[in-house]
């Protein structure tokens, strides 16, 4: 068996994106997210945890708005019908290209009926995988808030932090111990916070460690740990660039299903329109596969399943040997055990990378071989390691290392809105109320401030990509936070009808306490 370990730590998520509308492309989010990675990736951890020669082991961050989402009644009941109206699309569709076509049918089946048995109760499954140390679930902030921008408002962090914390209690009946901070991004003092919600780990980037002060002796290849005894793990590239990397690694193989070719940019408007879709975007229907870097979308050939899990092996076994060369390594320099960090973004497998949780089940199967041993953050500090005092160094993974993706020129405007907005917050809650009604708005209030403090709408407006959706977003929680507020200040009474039609939306976080907003005396 080499020596040291390989961590992989995903990080599962989606911003509260519950639509009270079928077939919108909020919904399309949750369910491709569903059906690409969250079912897939379940089935590959149940049948690795049945298997007698296989120890899978991987840490798993559940953000409360993901979970959310996954209990969430109507959404679990239009599931089906969304699977079923991709089934009939492929049905009906007159292409040369069956196999593929046959496949992804066939597979939908396979989801639709892994979704079925277990009746959509995706947080039990991963709950008993927990039980049986497969997995280490981490919690998140509440709704995924970039904490250093929060930060002049202590108490908006901790309400990010707090919520997270009772939401998981409520849904888990246990404290997590492990949180994957949004973004990977931490600022000075973060740790206080932490360890005052009970939180006890977290991921950084690389830079978060190899500029701590003091410098970590091991570098990324031992956790840190401060002096509120927070204990924090930073990022591998080199156990990360293979997976993550469209064009350096393996999810560009040309055997790969491409991502971008989708049947929902080659229908025409009236064929979407007639399943209830009004605009053109993706349906999770693709055929084709990646061919090469530099063959045009319309000229990509057939989706070949077969060769694709042939590649699968061989980027498993390319992958684990590679881990190997650098454990043993790292062996000949340090007195400790190493350990190689590799966190990602849980959708990078089976979302956009089709084969991703063919990738892990292969990983699984060929680590013993190999003699990699995989482990997860929490058995990691359970050993009890000698850990350095370190204080880690500001930072977040994304482009620049800091904060620039999320303050810039396409969002800065955000971070006033959430000032703003949060000293009414701790005002208010710091006063406290007695009127029943009143503390009612109040948690309304609460939801709408956290909501509004998503990344991923930060992200979007940078990106690009749905700013219209992003912008809306926003603004709406915004302007709902401060309807809320301000009924309380001056007394407004607010029509009964436009409260429950806010609460029946926003139905999010039902333990919410308006005194983690309150500011210490």
């Amino acid at each position: 068996m080499t020596k040291g370990n390989l961590a992989i730590v995903l990080h599962a998520h989606l911003p509260y994106v519950r639509s009270e509308e079928p077939g919108s492309l909020e919904e399309d989010w949750f369910f491709q997210a569903l059906v690409e990675c969250y079912l897939p990736l379940l089935k590959t951890l149940e049948e690795a945890s049945n298997s007698n020669n296989q120890e899978p082991r991987i840490t798993i961050g559940l953000s409360p708005t993901l979970l959310s989402l996954m209990e969430d009644e109507v959404l679990r009941n239009r599931f089906k019908k969304w699977i079923e109206i991709r089934l009939e699309l492929l049905k009906s569709l007159k292409t040369e290209h069956i196999k593929a076509a046959v496949h992804l049918s066939d597979y939908f089946k396979i989801q639709l009926e892994s979704w079925e048995n277990c009746r959509g109760d995706l947080i039990g499954r991963f709950e008993k995988l927990q039980t049986t140390n497969v997995i280490d679930i981490l919690t998140c902030a509440a709704t995924h808030g970039y904490l250093p921008l929060l930060r002049e408002n202590p108490e908006a962090v901790k309400g990010q932090l707090k919520t997270a914390v009772r939401e998981h209690q409520r849904i888990f009946r246990n404290s997590p111990l492990g949180i994957w901070l949004p973004e990977c991004a931490y600022y000075e003092g973060l740790d206080e916070l932490m360890a005052e919600s009970g939180l006890k780990y977290a991921v950084l980037d690389g830079h978060g460690l190899l500029n701590a002060d003091p410098r970590p002796r091991y570098g990324l290849y031992a956790p840190i740990c401060t002096k509120r005894g927070v204990a924090f793990f930073g990022r591998d590239s080199e156990s990360t660039l293979p997976v993550w990397s469209a064009r350096d690694g393996y999810p560009g193989n040309p055997n790969y299903r491409e991502f971008h070719r989708d049947l929902g940019w080659d229908l025409s408007l009236e064929n979407l329109k007639g399943i209830g879709i009004k605009e053109k975007r993706p349906l999770g229907i693709k055929l084709f596969k990646i061919s090469s870097q530099q063959t045009s979308l319309e000229n990509k050939q057939e989706y070949d399943p077969q060769a694709a899990q042939e590649s699968v092996k061989k980027d498993a076994e390319s992958y684990l040997k590679d881990r190997k060369k650098q454990l043993e390594k790292l062996d000949k320099s340090m007195k400790i055990e190493p350990l190689l960090i590799a966190p990602f973004d849980a959708e990078l497998f089976g979302h956009w990378w089709f084969e991703g949780p063919q990738f892990l089940s292969e990983l699984f199967i060929q680590s013993k071989k190999e003699g990699i041993k995989l482990i997860t953050l929490k058995e990691s500090i359970q050993r009890k390691p000698q850990i350095q005092l370190c204080n880690p160094s500001p930072s977040s993974w994304g482009q620049g290392g800091f904060h620039n993706y999320w303050l810039n020129e396409s969002n800065a405007w955000i971070v006033h809105e959430w000032s703003k907005a949060g000293r009414e917050m701790v005002s208010i809650c710091s006063k406290g109320l007695r009127n029943e009604s009143n503390i009612q708005i109040l948690k309304q209030a609460c939801r709408e401030l956290l909501l509004s403090q998503s990344s991923d709408w930060s992200f979007i407006l940078k990106a690009g990509t749905t700013t219209q959706l992003a912008r809306e977003r926003i603004n709406l929680h915004i302007e709902r936070f401060w309807m809320l507020i301000n009924s309380i200040k001056y007394n407004k009474i607010i029509e009964p009808s436009i409260l429950e039609k806010i609460e029946k939306e926003d139905c999010i976080f039902p333990l919410i306490s308006p005194i983690d907003w309150r500011q210490k005396i």
